[in-house]
């Protein structure tokens, strides 16, 4: 019996088996590319990691309209984010179409050079909000992690991970971080007629039940709310105006055609059964390409 031999046997089986083993172990995600602005949180083999957006969306404050206050909100709030001052977790909610996601993504193109970062997580990818947190933690940036439409029903696993990252934990987010989110539900949860049979009268006051306590409790977690409202009528004309300037449509030349332009807008908005800044920039970009294809063939 050589035992020397035997050693450089079970070494050799061992080399073996970690061979094997790392042939069908998933490849470690790559690093960032912190020489982005905006990212997306993915995930590979159950195992996130950070995807630099090589072209953000960019848009300009100014290319939004009818929703002044809001923008002031935002801005300030975002502006004491990025100086390194207290600054709020913020849900914009309301109306669909009113700008609240394109308002996040004006943030990010107004303030990246002063750095600013953006991170885009998907619903169901919020369990991993100490994982995102942990890496960019120590970092010089300033980062929005951001959930788009955000509604939940009861019982998802993300409902927690948000009402936890949001209260802070023993390992809180860094102060580089804030939660951005947008949602048409104020409270982010289903509400169900049944749950108004929990509400308590006692004397002249109103108690909700339980079931809306715990609802309202997560939307209350965010320390600012910007509410978004359906746009009028002159508000939808004037975000058609504004998109039609961005995609370089000159003003109409004569009254008549300024009329046929507003006749059209007006029906474009009718067939999709919404006046919103989304509508008026769909509007204006099949009204500036038709523009634009016309001038080109001459028809």
């Amino acid at each position: 019996m050589n035992p020397l031999a035997d050693v450089h046997k079970l070494l050799a089986r061992a080399e073996s088996v970690l061979e094997r083993l790392e042939a069908v172990l998933p490849p470690a995600p790559p690093a960032p590319d912190w020489r982005a602005t905006a990212f997306r949180w993915r995930k590979r083999a159950g195992r996130g990691h950070l995807q630099a957006v090589l072209h953000p969306h960019a848009i300009r404050t100014d290319d939004l309209v009818a929703i002044d206050e809001q923008k002031r909100a935002i801005d300030l709030n975002t502006r004491q984010f990025i100086a390194g001052l207290p600054a709020n977790n913020v849900l914009l909610t309301g109306s669909r179409g009113t700008g609240k996601s394109s308002l996040v993504k004006a943030m990010l193109a107004k303030y990246a050079a002063k750095g600013l970062r953006l991170i885009e997580v998907d619903k169901g990818d919020l369990i991993d909000l100490p994982d995102i947190a942990e890496q960019v933690a120590g970092r010089r940036e300033r980062y929005i992690v951001f959930c788009d439409d955000l509604t939940f029903d009861a019982g998802e696993p993300g409902y927690k991970a948000l009402k936890v990252m949001l209260d802070g934990t023993v390992a809180a987010a860094g102060s580089n971080v804030l939660i951005y989110a947008t949602s048409n539900r104020r409270h982010l949860l289903p509400e169900y007629m049944s749950e108004n049979l929990e509400t308590k009268h006692l004397g002249d006051e109103v108690h909700p039940g339980e079931s809306v306590e715990e609802k309202i409790s997560l939307s209350e977690r965010f320390g600012l709310w910007i509410s978004f409202y359906p746009f009028s009528q002159d508000d939808y004309l004037a975000a058609v105006a504004s998109w039609l300037e961005s995609f370089g449509v000159v003003h109409a030349k004569s009254a008549r055609e300024a009329e046929s332009r507003k006749r059209d807008a007006l029906q474009f908005a009718l067939q999709r059964g919404s006046r919103s800044g989304r509508v008026a920039w769909q509007f204006a970009k099949s009204h500036a390409g038709a523009a634009a294809l016309k001038k080109k063939t001459g028809g």
